[in-house]
């Protein structure tokens, strides 16, 4: 497990602490684990955690949502029996949750784990 107070990857997810939400997202709701990352391979990214929001902009913007761990901290799991990404422990706070991208000659598209 790695812990996490600034900034960390998890594959192709960045995760970045942040001092407060943006005014333009709204509180999504959740009845169970938290899906970060859908993964394209079904091994999606995810916290199962009571304490932790979800925030996404109100124009909705693939690339980018935001968490609120409201408690001491949140375990980020890498849902995938092998070659897994290690789990990350996210302290209490806000965190800016980005899709990385990757660059090529005609544009660009969005990383794939």
């Amino acid at each position: 497990m790695i812990e996490v107070n600034e900034m960390a990857a998890q594959g192709d997810v960045l995760f970045r602490r942040i001092a407060s939400l943006p005014p333009d997202v709204s509180e999504q709701a959740s009845d169970g684990p938290i899906v970060v990352a859908h993964s394209e391979t079904g091994h999606h990214h995810l916290i199962d955690d009571p304490e932790v929001r979800l925030y996404e902009k109100r124009t909705r913007d693939p690339m980018i949502c935001f968490l609120s761990v409201e408690g001491d901290f949140a375990d980020l799991v890498h849902q995938r029996p092998h070659d897994t990404h290690e789990t990350l422990r996210l302290r209490h706070g806000i965190w800016e949750v980005r899709r990385q991208r990757e660059w090529f000659p005609e544009g660009t598209r969005r990383l794939e784990d």
